[in-house]
């Protein structure tokens, strides 16, 4: 287990066995970063020739590694690279970098600009982030991260900075467990066994509580979405229903995630390659549960409600077949034509049981459409919804440094989702374009009216290269900061 601390000592007296110091890309070539005013005076002159002939340019993610010298009490020094900008994207991406560029010592000091409480946030979720590794089905792994953490800053007494430091571990932790449920295999993490963990990890959050709907009570309470993604699988649908509720709230959110623990694309069954990652399509869940509990940890005046429907979509004579009619939570009906365009029938029943807590808002966070993945790519959350809270999921996801784009909802998605001849809504119409912005005006049909943003991760939720930044391989637990942020921005005065 690594031990963070926050000091506010110089890089070059912090007796730690590798110094991390950031290197800007300068208008007159690279040059060290706020934070590493004490080395660079140690090279004196020496430094930029030292630079030219080490190739160090100080591009983003750039690593160079060198002996720290006599002056130095430190061993090593790792040169990081920054960029050309400074900012808490900045020094989160460089302190993930810095997190994996020393294995095996025991103790590093991380001196990257943190003169801010933002950018104090950035470094202590960077170098958290950074050194994640899921080793859990790997024989005779072992940790390779340092015993030792020390975070240097200039306002390391301030309290804003250690409010920062704090809660930054608090949200990097979380984003942790989000990484670990979604890249558990899905033999392993069932919707019962999955909606456990969530009763396990609320358990040890004071004030806020849980409630588990089996598959015999969604069908009393008419959960028509959820159970027929859930036919098919020997592993039952299950509804985990989150609340805290903190004395005198000033607002009221509600969460909802989508709980695929994996996807064939039912009797629509995916190709096979299509298939690998599918272990990850309970990521929304994952997130929303993480957020709120991360929300409660901070003592948050919102209130909020979570909602995560789990199932599993498999093929067996019981499955969904295309041209059912589902009756949701509710009594809306949809026509099911595409068994592989599950997510928008679970998280239906989930959206209308949101909506009788009365929020003031509902934020939904889902590994909804391959669409979305053609429209954006693989690292940019598409946010759709009513215009103001559209505009507020964006602030807070460039707060956390997710990239996060709006999308529009046209009319013509209203006549597309209307055109079953049988049901009140078609769940799917097999046109190729905009098939992002159809799933997100179905879910729309079931949120009341209330004001509303959907958050679809299908790209950015998993990272299938090599680790870059804070990103590691695998699940990235995307939207977990975005939603923490949305909420924190509810709960700052004058809101």
């Amino acid at each position: 287990m690594t031990s963070y601390s926050l000091r506010t000592a110089s890089p070059t007296k912090t007796r730690a066995e590798a110094v991390v110091v950031g290197v800007v890309q300068g208008a007159k070539g690279p040059e060290l970063a706020a934070g590493a005013e004490d080395v660079a005076h140690t090279y004196g002159r020496k430094l930029r020739g030292l630079l030219a002939s080490l190739g160090v340019s100080g591009k983003a993610g750039e690593v160079t590694r060198l002996p720290a010298g006599e002056a130095m009490a430190a061993q090593l020094l790792v040169l990081v690279g920054l960029g050309s900008t400074v900012n808490a994207a900045a020094v989160r991406r460089a302190a993930g970098v810095a997190a994996r560029a020393v294995p095996n010592v025991t103790s590093v000091a991380i001196a990257l600009p943190a003169d801010s409480a933002e950018l104090v946030r950035g470094v202590t979720e960077g170098s958290i982030l950074g050194g994640y590794a899921f080793t859990v089905y790997k024989s005779g792994a072992e940790s390779q991260a340092p015993a030792d953490v020390i975070l240097l800053s200039p306002i390391a007494r301030q309290a804003e900075a250690v409010s920062a430091f704090e809660q930054a571990q608090v949200l990097a932790a979380a984003v942790g467990t989000v990484r670990d449920w979604v890249n558990t295999p899905a033999a392993d993490l069932t919707p019962p066994v999955f909606a456990d963990a969530v009763v396990a990890a609320a358990a040890e959050v004071p004030g806020v509580s849980a409630t588990v709907y089996d598959e015999q009570q969604l069908a009393e309470l008419g959960c028509g979405g959820i159970l027929a993604v859930g036919a098919a699988s020997v592993a039952p649908p299950r509804l985990v229903e989150l609340s805290y509720q903190p004395e005198d709230p000033i607002a009221h959110v509600a969460f909802v995630g989508k709980g695929i623990t994996y996807d064939t694309g039912g009797l629509t069954i995916k190709p096979g390659g299509a298939m690998t990652h599918m272990k990850t399509d309970m990521h929304g869940a994952a997130s929303v549960v993480q957020a709120t509990l991360v929300i409660a940890r901070l003592g948050l005046p919102v209130r909020v409600s979570a909602f995560v429907p789990m199932a599993e979509n498999m093929i067996s004579g019981a499955a969904m077949r295309p041209g059912d009619v589902i009756t949701h939570y509710g009594g809306t009906t949809s026509e099911m034509l595409n068994a592989d365009a599950e997510g928008r029938l679970v998280l239906a029943d989930a959206l209308v049981r949101a909506t009788e807590v009365s929020p003031d808002a509902i934020v939904d966070v889902a590994t909804l459409t391959g669409h979305m993945v053609t429209a954006l790519g693989d690292k940019i959350t598409g946010v759709m919804g009513t215009p103001g809270m559209v505009e507020a999921i964006l602030a807070a996801a460039e707060v956390s440094g997710e990239d996060a784009w709006p999308m529009p909802l046209p009319e013509i998605m209203d006549e597309r989702i209307r055109s079953s001849k049988i049901a009140d809504l078609a769940q799917f119409d097999f046109i190729r374009w905009g098939g992002g912005l159809f799933a997100a005006a179905f879910l729309r049909e079931f949120t009341g009216g209330l004001p509303w943003a959907h958050l679809d991760i299908a790209g950015p939720s998993w990272h299938g290269g090599g680790a870059t930044g804070h990103i590691t391989p695998g699940a990235t637990g995307t939207a977990t900061a975005t939603l923490v942020d949305y909420v924190r921005a509810l709960a700052a005065p004058g809101t």
